[in-house]
Parts: structure tokens; sequence; C-alpha cells
């Protein structure tokens, strides 16, 4: 189980719950807390709450503790912490106040359409 593995998984779980703008940063050398970032955003409550359930499914289906989920009630910003990989999916108006891919302008993106999903 590999970092491109997990990766994979939570991209394609995002995706398959219709997420948007699906961003991976390659955190290593930037961030103490954690290798990667994953950023995606839904339209609604009810959809923000199933890409984080999907997500944290598809993670411990493949092995991954949840060290932590938080704001998953709220559903305006879902924390979702895997230790090396941490995923944060927001709601669309959170997304663009809280601009995270800004905030980390410094970190690699990965382009997840050719190297993750080949």
């Amino acid at each position: 189980m590999g970092q491109p593995e997990i990766l994979q998984r939570v991209v394609n779980a995002a995706d398959d719950k219709r997420a948007e703008n699906i961003v991976v940063l390659n955190m290593q050398g930037i961030s103490l807390m954690a290798d990667y970032f994953i950023i995606c955003h839904g339209n609604s409550d009810k959809q923000v709450q199933a890409i984080a359930r999907e997500i944290k499914e598809q993670a411990e289906e493949l092995g991954y503790e949840v060290k932590r989920m938080e704001g998953f009630d709220e559903a305006r910003w879902v924390l979702i912490d895997l230790g090396d990989l941490i995923i944060h999916v927001f709601h669309r108006d959170e997304r663009l106040y809280y601009n995270l891919e800004r905030l980390w302008g410094d970190a690699p993106e990965i382009d997840v359409e050719s190297e993750l999903l080949s």
C-alpha cells in the first residue's frame, strides 16, 4: 500500500461523488503536518458529507486509520486526517473564502488526471 494507491483511491472516491476541482498538493518539505493535501468541494451540505463519507470508507478499506475527521456535521469544511495525507472537503463558498491553494502556493500540484488516474 503505497502513497500513490491511497492518493488514487481518495481522488477516485471524491470524483465518484462528483466533487469539483480536485487538487492534490505535494507538501513534502513544505509542511510538517502531512506529505499530501487533497482539496475539493461540493455544492451542498449533503454532497460535502457524501464525499467525506466515501473518502473515509475507501481509506478504511485500504487499511488506513482515519485519525481525525472534523466538521462533518456542519458540512462547510470537512477535514479528514489520514496521517501523511490530509483531505479538505469544502462547501463551495468556504473553499473560495479560505483559498488553501493560494495559502500553500509554493506546494507543487500533482496532476491527478495523468499521474494518478492513468
